[in-house]
């Protein structure tokens, strides 16, 4: 006899985008504490160069973000019902993306 596979409902989905967002708000502004010494906001080009500077602080953000992604989505794959556990990877994808895309206020 074929498993019949219990999806998790719109109900689920809908609170799993409410802890995505919560997630990635508390991570932006903890990482954004964290590499506050890094980078400089002035982008204008004088006397010196602000690409190094900055180069660091993007890939301590991205690091520090995927880090922070990866560790969550350990945690929730093994404490989350199997039913609810497909959604994880969809989160995780959005995440990724959602690292490049929260650079653009870091250095705001």
């Amino acid at each position: 006899m074929a498993e019949i596979r219990e999806k998790s409902g719109p109900a689920a989905l809908l609170l799993g985008f409410f802890g995505f967002v919560a997630f990635e708000i508390v991570t932006y502004y903890v990482l954004r504490y964290l590499t506050a010494g890094l980078g400089e906001r002035d982008q204008t080009q004088t006397d010196h160069t602000t690409i190094v500077s900055n180069w660091v602080k993007t890939m301590a953000f991205l690091v520090l973000h995927l880090a922070l992604v990866i560790a969550a989505m350990l945690v929730l794959s093994n404490r989350l019902p199997r039913r609810y556990r497909g959604q994880i990877m969809g989160w995780f994808y959005l995440s990724l993306l959602m690292s490049f895309i929260l650079l653009v206020p870091l250095f705001s």
